[in-house]
């Protein structure tokens, strides 16, 4: 697929069980090591209860399906999630570029410590380190890493 056939839209309520299936999906491919704190039907249930009709949800998708999202809650960017098969093709970054879009004021992350793959996406993007815990604040006490993006920091 070119990248052309990607389409942004806001989530809808009937979209949130393709929406989770992305977020499932995602954190098993890049995050193996990392203990999740709740069980697939949780998390299914968290997006259709709280997410999508509660949080503002962006997603992309490819002929319809659900390829990606990303969660905006106030400056946060709760949420950056890529089915596996489209990382790589420019689709996160669309995302990271909504998100700023819609918060040109500033955007702030949480993402895993071993987490580098994601840490070089974040960084390519514009997103600086601010802080690292031993993960006692989170549900997975998983270290972490708070990352956040000031206008004039951006990449092109």
């Amino acid at each position: 697929m070119e990248i052309n056939d990607v389409a942004v839209r806001r989530a809808v309520d009937s979209d949130a069980p393709e929406v989770a299936e992305v977020w499932l999906r995602s954190f098993t491919a890049a995050l193996p090591s990392v203990r999740r704190a709740h069980t697939d039907d949780q998390v299914r249930s968290w997006v259709r209860e709280v997410v999508v009709p509660g949080l503002e949800t962006w997603m992309a998708t490819v002929e319809g399906s659900v390829v990606g999202m990303v969660v905006l809650d106030g400056e946060d960017m709760d949420q950056l999630s890529l089915d596996p098969a489209w990382q790589g093709q420019g689709i996160g970054g669309r995302l990271v570029r909504v998100a700023k879009r819609r918060r040109p004021a500033g955007l702030a992350l949480w993402t895993f410590q071993v987490n580098e793959s994601a840490r070089r996406f974040y960084e390519w993007h514009g997103f600086v380190a601010a802080e690292c815990t031993d993960g006692h604040r989170n549900e997975e006490r998983e270290p972490d890493v708070r990352y956040r993006w000031r206008p004039g920091r951006q990449r092109p």
